[in-house]
Order: C-alpha cells, then sequence, then structure tokens
C-alpha cells in the first residue's frame, strides 16, 4: 500500500522528480536495492516567507508498481438516433453540456457563430496584423469559445455548482497533461488547449452527435410560452424540445434578439477597468522575495483587491508571462484580455484591474432597460477605440502618470501586437472608473512592494469581465422563468466565471434537459 505524504521543500525538490526521489530516499532511510516510485497528488506555492516553499502531497510507493494515472471519464452512448437537443454556442458550457448529453443518450446538436479553431486562427491574425475584425470570428467568437485562445485557466472556487475533478479529468482524457489534476491552479495554456477541445468535437461526432460552424442565429421561436426551434443565417429551422443556450458573455445580439421577442431579462453586475502590464522579472521579484526566481519556480502571479470610494477594485485574469489580446466583437471598438502559453514563458505580467459598475453609472442608457450596461460597454469600448485612431490600436498610458494625470511622454514595450498610442485615460474611461484607478494603485503598492511604477503600462479597456446581462431561469428547473425547454447557461446567461464553472454549469443544464425530457 502507498504511503502518503504532506511535505514542504525548496522549489528544486517541489518541481524535479529526481531530486524529490533522491531526497525522498534518505527521509525514509531506503535500502540502496529498494524500487521507489513518487506520485505526486497536490501541489502548491507558499511564497508568504522570505524563502519561497512548495506544498507537495505524494503517494510513495516502495517495491511496488505505480499506478498509471487515468482519468475517470464517463461512458459516452451512440446517440445518433435519440432526441435531438440543440447547443446553442461550442464554448466550455456548449462542449461539455454535449459531452453530458451523450452520457444521457440524447443528441446534442451544437450550432456555433464562429469557426473551427484551426479555420479561426487566420480571424485572429487578421485582428493582430492587419486591425480586421470578424464580428463572427475572434477571440471570443469560434470553437472552444472565448477560453481556447484566452488563456485556460482552471481555477475555480465554484465547488458547489458540480465535480470540479470530472471537469478536469474530461481535459486530462482528451489530451491535456497530467499536471492539471496536481497544481492548485491548474493552467492549460492558450498553445495547448485548441487540440484538446478538437479531440473534445471527435468525441461528439464519433458518438452521433453534431456540429454546424458558421451557423449564427437569427431567431428563435416560442409557442405558447415553450421553446420550439431556432433560424439561422443559411434561412434553416432547426427545430427541437429543448434549447441550451451556451452563447459567452460577448454575444450582444442574442441579448437583442431575446429582447425583441419578449423574452424577460435581467441587468447584472459588472466590473470595467484596464489591462495592466508589467515586466514578469518585477513580479517575481515582489512575489518570490528574489532577484531571479531560478529554473524552477514557475513564473508568480498576483491577486489584489482594495476599496476605493464604496467599490470594489480588483485584479481579474492575472497571465503570468502572458500576452494582452484584441478580443473586440465588432469593428470600431477596442476590448482587451489576457492569456499565456502553457510554459508561461512571455517576458510581461498582465492582468486586468477592474472596477465595479453600479446602477447610478447606467443613468444615461436608462431607455435600453435591462440592456443598459451593455449599451454603457459598448459606449467605453468604441471611445477607446476612437482615442486609439480608429482601428485595433489600443490607448495606454504608464501607471503612476496615469495617477498623476500626465500624459505620457513614451510608453514601454507591449506584448499587445495590435500596438499601443499614448492617451490620457481620464479621457477614454468614464469618471467613476478613472477616479477609482488612481485611488487603487498606490495602495496596490503598498501592498506588493514595487507594483506602483511607471514600468507598468496600461491599455484600454478591459470590459468583458462578465455579461452585464442576466438571462434569468429557475433555480430548480435551470429553464427561463418564462420560457419551457429554454435554458440559459455559462457565462453569458450570467451563472459562470471561467472555464471550469461554466462546463460545470453545461453538464448541470444538460441534466435538467433529461429530467424535462423524462429521459433516464
Amino acid at each position: 500500500m502507498p504511503q502518503e505524504l504532506q511535505l514542504t521543500l525548496p522549489p528544486a525538490l517541489g518541481y524535479d522528480p529526481e531530486l524529490l526521489k533522491e531526497h525522498l530516499r534518505k527521509e525514509l532511510k531506503l535500502e540502496a536495492t529498494d524500487i521507489l516510485h513518487v506520485l505526486p497528488l497536490k501541489r502548491s506555492i507558499d511564497a508568504r516567507g522570505r524563502s519561497v516553499k512548495i506544498n507537495l502531497k505524494v503517494a510513495v510507493y516502495v517495491n511496488e508498481q505505480i499506478p498509471t494515472q487515468t482519468a475517470q471519464i464517463p461512458t459516452y452512448k451512440n446517440v445518433i438516433n435519440a432526441p435531438e437537443v440543440i447547443i446553442a454556442g461550442a464554448g466550455p458550457a456548449g462542449l461539455f453540456a454535449a459531452l453530458r448529453l451523450l452520457e444521457l443518450g440524447l443528441k446534442p446538436i451544437i450550432v456555433e457563430r464562429g469557426k473551427n479553431v484551426r479555420e479561426r486562427r487566420r480571424d485572429l491574425a487578421a485582428i493582430n496584423k492587419e486591425h480586421l475584425v470578424n464580428p463572427d470570428s475572434n477571440y471570443c467568437f469560434g470553437e472552444g469559445g472565448a477560453g481556447t485562445y484566452s488563456d485556460g485557466k482552471l481555477y475555480t472556487r465554484s465547488n458547489k455548482r458540480g465535480d470540479i475533478r470530472a471537469v478536469l479529468d474530461t481535459f486530462f482524457a482528451h489530451g491535456a497533461v497530467e499536471e492539471i489534476l496536481i497544481d492548485t491552479h491548474p493552467h492549460i495554456g492558450t498553445n495547448k488547449l485548441p487540440g484538446i477541445i478538437v479531440a473534445m468535437r471527435e468525441t461528439i461526432l464519433n458518438h452521433g452527435g453534431e456540429v454546424h460552424f458558421d451557423t449564427r442565429i437569427t431567431g428563435f421561436d416560442f409557442q405558447s410560452d415553450a421553446f420550439t426551434g431556432i433560424h439561422t443565417q443559411h434561412g434553416n429551422k432547426i427545430q427541437a424540445q429543448a434549447l441550451i443556450l451556451a452563447t459567452g458573455h460577448s454575444a450582444r445580439d442574442i441579448y437583442e434578439m431575446l429582447n425583441t421577442a419578449g423574452v424577460y431579462l435581467e441587468s447584472k453586475p459588472f466590473a470595467m477597468g484596464v489591462r495592466a502590464e508589467h515586466p514578469q522579472t518585477l513580479i517575481d521579484s515582489i512575489q518570490y522575495h528574489c532577484d531571479s526566481r531560478g529554473e524552477y519556480l514557475p513564473p508568480s502571479s498576483y491577486s489584489l483587491v482594495e476599496q476605493v470610494s464604496d467599490r470594489g477594485v480588483y485584479s481579474f485574469c492575472m497571465c503570468p508571462g502572458g500576452i494582452i489580446a484584441p478580443c473586440a466583437t465588432s469593428p470600431g471598438e477596442i476590448v482587451t484580455n489576457g492569456w499565456s502559453p502553457s510554459k508561461r514563458n512571455n517576458p510581461f505580467a498582465n492582468s486586468g484591474i477592474v472596477v465595479e459598475v453600479k446602477p447610478e453609472d447606467l443613468k444615461a442608457f436608462a431607455s435600453f432597460g435591462p440592456l443598459a450596461g451593455m449599451k454603457y460597454q459598448q459606449s467605453v469600448e468604441q471611445a477607446a477605440c476612437q482615442a486609439g485612431g480608429g482601428t485595433q490600436t489600443a490607448p495606454a498610458q504608464r501607471m503612476v502618470d496615469f495617477v498623476q494625470g500626465k500624459l505620457s511622454k513614451d510608453l514601454p514595450a507591449s506584448s499587445y501586437q495590435p500596438g499601443i498610442k499614448s492617451v490620457d485615460l481620464s479621457d477614454v474611461l468614464p469618471e467613476a472608473i478613472a477616479q477609482r484607478l488612481q485611488g487603487a494603485f498606490p495602495e496596490f503598492g503598498k501592498k506588493m512592494r514595487g507594483y506602483f511604477t511607471n514600468e507598468a503600462v496600461l491599455h484600454a479597456v478591459e470590459s468583458r469581465t462578465s455579461t452585464p446581462v442576466r438571462i434569468p431561469r429557475d433555480q430548480t428547473s435551470l429553464q427561463h422563468v418564462q420560457m419551457r425547454g429554454f435554458f440559459p447557461c455559462g457565462e453569458g446567461a450570467g451563472y459562470a466565471g471561467g472555464i471550469v464553472s461554466a462546463a460545470m454549469d453545461g453538464q448541470n443544464c444538460a441534466d435538467a434537459v433529461a429530467r424535462f425530457l423524462q429521459i433516464g
């Protein structure tokens, strides 16, 4: 039987398997003839003290064969002739809903407005190099959703929403590295996610499901307060008894269609701000208390929060060793977000720094009802685009200059490929947002000595932290409060905030559809 050990180790032992084995052989006083196998179970970094430590839980096998690490994945059924369920969107909510439907014996029909992951790359290149935004294929829309090309972080606190391990097992079974089952803050990486997403699609197709790319929804059919089908831009109507709507937080046309059709929607709290970029070496030196993190420690991250004038200001989607990406979904707007490759080996660290948006901010947009927040969000993105010169060039400012109200004479290097332009961000951001950011950055500098610096550059605007619109659903049936057979799902409906929570919500909605259809 294996022996489980909880260890606190220096970084070299925590990350180098051979050094760890050598250390454990001495600690366990093993003979030279003893065969030792070590299976890491959980790993986290403790950087609170002057010396960084690695907390590592391992299973130790002495003179025993180590078991092969396998994912616990369910049995998928052949559903080619099963009852059909439409899934709108091929992001994590939609894909995991489809996989769960296969388990339940229901046929998923995924309709995705964007392209598959391979063809989608061309449109991302066009944004970065030619400043051309394809409204149907970009960083937000396309196979895998926003997460495919914007980082792949798998950390969530939403452990009451579902089985986090089952989600990680599914990623592992479709090609993710074993470390996601071990690390406290698992991360796949934007360079690795596309292949995993393709493998998921193949699982769906191989078991009788359908996936239709370049298929944008142009209308919904509701009869007697029940969903009956969708219309697409190809002039087709797809009928079904149930729809899982998993279109993501940026599908503004979907909110417009639902609102026009009289489907009940609600305003939802959200946040907005900038994306701050520092040299990664600076963040490492602050967090790890050293001049160089060495070869074993990963690039460091941070999490910051401050109350300024009765509003929360906080870091969002922090990307160590990452890149800032242009995430607009329509021409004439600037949206920034961040991602990291699997090795997190880029020279910059970036994070959204955002401020809570309050109802009083939306007064000028009150005539739009539940879409007021969306219109406010859109207006700031358009202002950022105008300030940047009408292309995907982002308005930017050094951090201390922004706080002191000075136009930056020059700007440091940036990972944002379309380029940046020196602008006073107080002229771009709403006053309520700008003033609170100006109050927060010096306070962040007190918590992280060296963070508040003109080596950091702020990019506007970080606006898609979450949807500003909720599509309300019954807590028990997960159906829309007004429409039977209509299951709002994931980030776009206001019920998730990241890859794992969206995946779990997709699974939960699939379970709810099976109950609705009285399957299983």
